[in-house]
C-alpha cells in the first residue's frame, strides 16, 4: 500500500511542478484553483488565514522532491506573509497556521535565522492575543471580543515551539492555559466538540455556543472535529498531560465512526440525510491527526483509519488532469456557503493530503513540531 501512497506524491508534485509556476507568475498566495488558474484569497489579501498553507504545501514537495523550485517558491511565498506584519489589524489567532507552515518550516529545514526571528515575532502576536482569563482570542471585531474557536488547538503548536526555541516557559503557559479551556469547555460526552464558544472577556465565564460553520447550532462540523483530533493530539506530544491525550482519542473515536463507506467525510456529521456536503479537506486532516495519534499510542487502528481516508480522498476525488491546479476536489470552507468556496479545490486541502500521504510514506518533515 505504501508504494500507492508515493506514487501518488511524485504524481502531485509533478502536477505541481507545472502548476505552482502560474502562481509565481501571478504574485499572489494562492487560495483555490478553478478553470485552470489559482485564485488568492476572498477575504483581507494576503492576511487571509490560509497564506500559510501554500509554502508549508511547498516545503513539503521540496523535501520529497528536493526540486530548488519548491523551495524557491516557499520563500517567494514567506515574503508575502512577512509583510504582513505591517497590517497588523488583520493578523489574529491564525497566526500559527500562517508563520509556523512557512517561516518556521523555512528555520527548521534550512537553518534560516531571519526566518526563526519571524517565526518568534508571530508567536510574540498569538501570546498577545491571550485573555488572562484562560483563552486566546480568535477574531479582531469589537463585537466577538470573547470569542475562541477549536481551530486554535492547531494554532498553538506555534507557541510550544517558541517556548522550546527560547527556552521561555511563557508560551507553552500560555499554550497549556487555553488548552485547558478548550477542553473543559468545547469537548462534549459523545466526543464532538464545538466550534465557537464566546466568554466573557472580563471574567472568563462560558455565554454561549455559537454554531459556525457547521449545519446548525450543536451539529459537528467535521474540519472543528478534525482539528479538536489534531490539535489535542498535539498537546499531549508537546505538553504530556495525559488528558490532552484522553481527549484526543475521544474525537478520534467519533470522528472514525462518522466516516463514509467510500472513505469520504461529510460537512457535517448531522447534516440533514441525503444531503450531499462534502469536506474533503476534514478528511484530509484527520487523515494526518489519526497519524499522530498511532505514533503516540502505537495503536495501529488509528493508522488504518487514516488509511482509509486517504485512499477514498485518491480514488474518488483526486484531480489530476493538467488543464487544472490543483489536486483535491469537493472541499467545503462552510456548510452555509460563506462564499470560500463549496465543493471546489482549496490549497489547504492539498497541504493536508500532502502531509497525511507524507506520513503513510514515512517522509513527513513534522512541520507542526
Amino acid at each position: 500500500m505504501q508504494d500507492r501512497y508515493e506514487a501518488a506524491l511524485n504524481r502531485i508534485a509533478g502536477k505541481y511542478r507545472k502548476t505552482a509556476e502560474k502562481a509565481a507568475e501571478a504574485g499572489i498566495l494562492p487560495y483555490q484553483s478553478a478553470k485552470g488558474e489559482w485564485i488568492a484569497s476572498p477575504y483581507d489579501g494576503n492576511s487571509w488565514w490560509t497564506g500559510g498553507f501554500w509554502p508549508g504545501l511547498m516545503w513539503q514537495l521540496w523535501v520529497l522532491t528536493e526540486d530548488g523550485f519548491f523551495r524557491q517558491e516557499a520563500c517567494r511565498a514567506e515574503k508575502l506573509l512577512t509583510e504582513e506584519f505591517r497590517s497588523y489589524r488583520l493578523l489574529n489567532h491564525d497566526v500559527g497556521f500562517m508563520y509556523l507552515l512557512s517561516c518556521g518550516a523555512d528555520a527548521k529545514l534550512t537553518g534560516n535565522q531571519q526566518a526563526e526571528t519571524d517565526l518568534l515575532h508571530a508567536a510574540s502576536l498569538l501570546m498577545g492575543r491571550f485573555n488572562p482569563t484562560g483563552f486566546i482570542r480568535a477574531w479582531n471585531e469589537p463585537e466577538r471580543t470573547g470569542f475562541a474557536i477549536i481551530d486554535c488547538m492547531m494554532n498553538l503548536a506555534l507557541l510550544y515551539r517558541a517556548s522550546r526555541d527560547t527556552q521561555d516557559p511563557r508560551f507553552r503557559l500560555v499554550a497549556k492555559a487555553h488548552a485547558d479551556t478548550t477542553l473543559r469547555e468545547f469537548l462534549r460526552e459523545d466526543g464532538s466538540v464545538s466550534h465557537i464558544i464566546e466568554f466573557d472577556p472580563e471574567t472568563g465565564k462560558r455565554i454561549r455556543e455559537h454554531a459556525g460553520q457547521g449545519y446548525a447550532l450543536g451539529t459537528q462540523w467535521s474540519r472543528g472535529q478534525a482539528w479538536g483530533l489534531y490539535g489535542f493530539a498535539l498537546a499531549y506530544r508537546h505538553l504530556g498531560e495525559k488528558r490532552y491525550l484522553e481527549a484526543a482519542k475521544k474525537i478520534a473515536g467519533n470522528f472514525v465512526s462518522r466516516i463514509r463507506p467510500d472513505g469520504l467525510t461529510d460537512c457535517d456529521f448531522c447534516q440533514p440525510a441525503g444531503e450531499e456536503r462534502i469536506d474533503n479537506i476534514a478528511g484530509a486532516i484527520a487523515a494526518s491527526g489519526l497519524q499522530e495519534l498511532a505514533a503516540i499510542t502505537g495503536e495501529e487502528n488509528w493508522k488504518h483509519h487514516a488509511g482509509k481516508l486517504a485512499d477514498g480522498l485518491l480514488e474518488h476525488c483526486a484531480d489530476w488532469g493538467e488543464n487544472r491546479c490543483g489536486i483535491l476536489t469537493h472541499c467545503t470552507a462552510s456548510y452555509h456557503d460563506d462564499g470560500a468556496g463549496r465543493h471546489t479545490n482549496i490549497v489547504y486541502g492539498d497541504y493536508f493530503l500532502v502531509e497525511a500521504l507524507m506520513k503513510l510514506c514515512g517522509r513527513d518533515p513534522e512541520l507542526w513540531s
